[in-house]
C-alpha cells in the first residue's frame, strides 16, 4: 500500500468527528478536497474504508482495522518529528490545550508570554469550555483539569495545587452586609454551578458538613460565575488562583476563609496514551507546572 500520510490524518479525524462536512470545517478545506482525499486512501487500500448514507458516516470493517494501524503509524510519525526537530531546534508545533474559560483566563493566558520566550516554535490553540472534552475527538493535545482523573485511555501529570475559597465584590457586601458565620449565608445572595452540581456543597472547615448552595442565580460556565461575582450579583466559591487578580485589583474580597477554604485541589495536565511523550507537550507541562508553583502553593 502507497498512501500520503495527509490523507491518512484526514481519515482519522473523519473518523473521529463522524461527517466529512465536519472534518472539512476543521480543515477549512471543501468537502470535495475531503472526499478525493478518502477516494485516494481506499484505492490505495484496495477496499471500501466507510459507508455512506444520508444520517452520517460509519467505518466498515476493514476501515475499524485501518483505523486502529493507521493512528499507531500517525502517532509514531508524529513523535519521531518531535524528537527529531526538537533536538535540532527545540520542541516546535502547535499543542491544543482545553481548559474551563476561568483557568484559560487566570492560567493559560497570562502564562503564554513566558512559555514563548522559552520555546519560541511552540504555538497554543486553546479551547476554553467547562465541559470535559472529548479529547481525541475535539483534538485536544492537553486537558488542564481540577481533580481525580479515572480512565484507562489517558495519562494524568499532577502541574500544581489549588484551592478553592467564597469571593464577593465590595460593592455587594455594601449592600448586603459581609457574612460573619456560614449561617449568615442564609440571608445572602448566592451563585451556584449550574454544571457541575457537586460543586455546590461547599465543604467546611470547622466541621465535618457541606452547605448545601442552592443559589439565587446560576450558570454553567465558570467564567461567568467570575463575572458575576465582579459585577456584584452575590457571593460564589472560586478557584483561589482565578480570584487573585480581582483581589489585587479590588474587585473582589475572600469571605468566611476560616470557615471556607478548600485546599489541596490537584491541578492535573491530562493527556491521550499516545501523546504525554512528545517533547512539545512535554515542555508545555514542565513550563506550566512551573507557572504554577509560586502561585498555588
Amino acid at each position: 500500500m502507497k498512501f500520503h500520510l495527509e490523507d491518512l490524518a484526514l481519515f482519522a479525524r473523519v473518523a473521529e468527528l463522524g461527517t466529512l462536512s465536519a472534518a472539512a470545517r476543521e480543515k477549512d478545506v471543501p468537502v470535495s478536497h475531503v472526499t478525493r482525499s478518502l477516494a485516494r486512501l481506499e484505492a490505495a487500500c484496495g477496499v471500501r474504508l466507510v459507508h455512506r448514507t444520508t444520517h452520517g458516516l460509519s467505518l466498515t470493517d476493514e476501515g475499524d482495522t485501518f483505523l486502529i494501524f493507521g493512528k499507531r503509524l500517525l502517532e509514531t510519525t508524529d513523535e519521531l518529528s518531535s524528537e527529531l526537530t526538537g533536538k535540532i531546534g527545540g520542541p516546535s508545533g502547535w499543542v491544543r490545550v482545553g481548559a474551563s474559560p476561568s483557568i484559560a483566563q487566570a492560567v493559560i493566558a497570562p502564562s503564554l508570554i513566558g512559555l514563548r520566550e522559552k520555546h519560541p516554535n511552540i504555538h497554543i490553540d486553546v479551547a476554553a469550555d467547562d465541559r470535559i472534552a472529548d479529547m481525541a475527538r475535539d483534538g485536544i493535545d492537553v486537558a488542564i483539569r481540577t481533580g481525580s482523573v479515572q480512565s484507562d485511555l489517558l495519562v494524568a501529570r499532577q502541574i500544581g495545587i489549588a484551592s478553592r475559597s467564597l469571593y464577593a465584590a465590595p460593592s455587594y457586601l455594601r449592600q448586603y452586609g459581609t457574612p460573619k458565620t456560614p449561617k449568615d449565608l442564609n440571608e445572602h445572595q448566592l451563585i451556584a454551578n449550574s454544571r457541575a452540581p457537586v460543586m455546590n456543597a461547599w465543604q467546611r472547615l470547622d466541621e465535618k458538613s457541606v452547605y448545601q448552595v442552592k443559589g439565587q442565580t446560576r450558570s454553567d460556565n465558570s467564567a461567568v460565575l467570575l463575572s458575576m461575582a465582579i459585577h456584584g450579583v452575590g457571593i460564589t466559591r472560586l478557584m483561589d488562583v482565578v480570584a487573585k487578580p480581582f483581589i489585587q485589583s479590588g474587585q473582589l474580597v475572600p469571605v468566611l476563609q476560616k470557615y471556607f477554604v478548600q485546599e489541596a485541589i490537584p491541578i492535573y495536565g491530562v493527556m491521550l496514551q499516545e501523546r504525554h511523550r512528545l517533547p512539545k507537550i512535554r515542555a508545555c507541562l514542565d513550563f506550566w507546572q512551573e507557572f504554577l508553583t509560586p502561585v498555588t502553593l
